[in-house]
């Protein structure tokens, strides 16, 4: 049997300004931006990876639950989205600190052979840039 990730799912407040950290900061391009009854079909995905997995930019409304309690432990910033691998980690966060980004972790070498660090996207998830070292 072949198996093959295609999505993961980021809940955000608000997509328009998901689309704007996650395109125009990290560089990511929209695959899928579809209105479907009340609901937005919304994708990003890297650029230079044909198959790669796509981001699925949700709001707390378009998944089952609550709605209201998601929001709430969105807003502690207490979930956690993704993390990039990238040829220039420093780079990367420092474009990300420049488009507000809220710091979590300055980059740093790691003993498990990589650098990376952390900052929050627009809604408080996490996400985390890393580099391989001596690669």
């Amino acid at each position: 049997m072949d198996l093959k990730l295609s999505h993961c799912f980021i809940t955000v407040h608000d997509q328009d300004d998901a689309l704007a950290f996650y395109r125009d900061v990290l560089g990511l391009e929209a695959r899928a931006d579809v209105v479907i009854g009340s609901m937005r079909w919304l994708t990003v995905a890297s650029p230079s990876e044909p198959d790669a997995v796509e981001l699925a930019l949700e709001t707390p409304d378009g998944r089952p639950g609550d709605p209201r309690a998601l929001a709430q432990v969105m807003s502690a910033g207490s979930l956690t989205a993704a993390i990039f691998q990238t040829g220039d980690c420093d780079a990367l966060f420092a474009k990300a600190v420049a488009a507000g980004a809220e710091v979590v972790q300055e980059p740093k070498d790691q003993p498990y052979g990589v650098r990376d660090c952390a900052v929050r996207d627009p809604s408080k998830n996490m996400v985390r840039f890393s580099q391989p070292l001596g690669g």
